[in-house]
Parts: structure tokens; C-alpha cells; sequence
């Protein structure tokens, strides 16, 4: 089967007080490190926006979707990236954007594991990653069924179709530290990460995101 890959990167960013898919990273903008790192693995890669959301350039055989419903989160958002990418990819692993330190090895291993089910997931105790999780496309129809009764979390979707839960730990094989799944909220996790990488913090954006 053919994976793609499909990164979130329409939200808000109210947490952080400054749109997460452009801020730097090293030398990149933090959706460009994402794309890099997802596309060592998959191909290709949908990146599903808000309507008028300006975006750092990405390669050439990009993929770009739209919400159809704004502001209606991730889930309406995994919809346009499966709209988008079904016809041609049986299976994407979906990611937010702001998963700066995502290990690809961590990706590898999730695909290895799908067979016979709807979706491959991590969790740790009763916690668990929908958005650091594959999703076979043949899912579309389930998503539909539960936006059109306003069931907006991504939980919900794993709870209808067949999911394989992954502990955790079983995922430290691939990536030790689980940095793949430390999703980037509030800006002190962004200067953590930051310093994890080894990179500088731009003063100028910290003072910006000190500041809201």
C-alpha cells in the first residue's frame, strides 16, 4: 500500500501567540522541518491550511487542502487531508505542525504495523495521539458521519473504527525520548525544543512571544 503523509497547520496557534507553521526553526520555518523530516518517509505530503494562511515555501508536488467548514479542528481538517490525498495513497500518517523534533524512524515503525486495521495510534495509559497516528483513507466516510453530528474530536474517530493502540514504550525503539510526540502548545516548550535540536533562540521572536 501507498502511504502519504498529511500535515495540520490551520490552527489558531492561540497557545503559542504567534503562528506556529512559520516560526523558525534552525535554519527553516518549523512546517518546512516538519515536511523535511515526514517526506524522508512518505510521499506525498497534503498540508492542510486555513483559508488565506500565508506558509514558508515547500517543494515542488506539495499538496494543499482546504477546510471545507472552518474552525471546526483537526478532525475537519483530517477530512480535507484524506479528501485530498485518496486517490493516490491507501494510508497517510497524520501530523500537526508543530512537531518540530518528529523522528522518521518513529513514522517507519507505526506503518509497519497497520495491517488489517483502520488506524495505528501511540497511547500512553488512557492518553491517546490521533494526530501522531496512521489512518487508512478508506476511513473518509466515518469521518463524514461523525462532523455531520458535530463530533469534532479526533478521539471520537478512533473509538468508531478499527484502531490498534501502541504503548508508548514500544515506540522507544524507534525514538527513545518519544520526541515525535511533544507537540509544541505554549512558548517555553518552543524554547525547549529549541535548545533539544541545539539551535539559538531568535531574541526578536522570543521577546514577540514573551510579549503576549
Amino acid at each position: 500500500m501507498r502511504a502519504g503523509g498529511i500535515i495540520l497547520c490551520g490552527g489558531k496557534s492561540s497557545r503559542m501567540g504567534l503562528p506556529k507553521a512559520t516560526l523558525p526553526f534552525g535554519s527553516e520555518f518549523m512546517l518546512q522541518r516538519v515536511h523535511r523530516l515526514l517526506s524522508e518517509v512518505v510521499r506525498p505530503i497534503v498540508v492542510v491550511v486555513a483559508e488565506g494562511q500565508p506558509l514558508p515555501g515547500l517543494p515542488t508536488g506539495t499538496l494543499y487542502a482546504c477546510d471545507q467548514r472552518p474552525d471546526r479542528g483537526p478532525l475537519e481538517g483530517l477530512l480535507a487531508g484524506m479528501k485530498a490525498i485518496e486517490p493516490v495513497c491507501d494510508l497517510a500518517y497524520v501530523t500537526s505542525c508543530d512537531v518540530p523534533l518528529l523522528q522518521p524512524s518513529l513514522v517507519r515503525q507505526l506503518l509497519q504495523l497497520t495491517a488489517d486495521f483502520d488506524a495505528v495510534a501511540p497511547r500512553q495509559e488512557e492518553f491517546c495521539h490521533p494526530l501522531s497516528a496512521v489512518y487508512q483513507t478508506r476511513i473518509i466516510p466515518t469521518i463524514e458521519k461523525l462532523l455531520a453530528r458535530d463530533l469534532l474530536r479526533a478521539s471520537n474517530l478512533l473509538q468508531q473504527i478499527r484502531t490498534r493502540y501502541i504503548p508508548v514504550d514500544d515506540l522507544r525503539l524507534s525514538d527513545p525520548n518519544l520526541l515525535t510526540l511533544r507537540n509544541l502548545n505554549r512558548p517555553e516548550e518552543y524554547f525547549e525544543a529549541l535548545a533539544v535540536a541545539g539551535f539559538e533562540i531568535d531574541p526578536t521572536i522570543k521577546a514577540g512571544l514573551l510579549a503576549k
